[in-house]
């Protein structure tokens, strides 16, 4: 969506290395292109470091250090359809005692982040805020499900 800040999402945000970002999109119309900080800053999507257009991406994060990802899209960039996430190592400190809740399997432990961009469709932004309100019910609360609207 456009006029979406971006960045303050990502900055109130805690990623560590271990979690996933999911990106659902209309395929049609964007893609998710990672990037060099410097072609982050300047929006230039020619030269890649990888390209997803499935429409429905999961990016497993397994280092440290900043990712930065824009739409390839010509324009949608400079409109702020852009990313850059900073992924910490993974928590090796103590950490508080976890809410007695549901037993979950290790694939489900792991924090997944879900970055949903939806086009054309004000009744499916209404349908998908649902889900987004239903999804930790179902992953559990080691969960985070986040949805960003794109718009073109």
């Amino acid at each position: 969506m456009m006029g979406v800040n971006y960045e303050t999402w990502a900055s109130s945000r805690t990623f560590q290395v271990g979690d996933s970002l999911v990106f659902e999109y209309n395929n049609n119309f964007h893609d998710v292109t990672e990037v060099t900080h410097n072609d982050f800053e300047l929006c230039i999507p020619s030269k890649p470091l990888a390209r997803y257009q499935t429409g429905s991406d999961t990016i497993s994060l397994t280092k440290p250090g900043y990712q930065n990802f824009i739409c390839g899209v010509p324009s949608h960039c400079d409109l702020g359809q852009k990313l850059q996430i900073l992924f910490l190592p993974a928590s090796l400190g103590p950490v508080a005692a976890p809410v007695p809740g549901p037993v979950r399997s290790p694939t489900t432990s792991r924090r997944l982040f879900h970055l949903l961009l939806i086009v054309h469709s004000i009744r499916r932004v209404h349908q998908q805020l649902y889900i987004a309100q239903l999804l930790p019910l179902v992953f559990g609360s080691d969960s985070a499900t986040f949805y960003f609207l794109f718009s073109s």
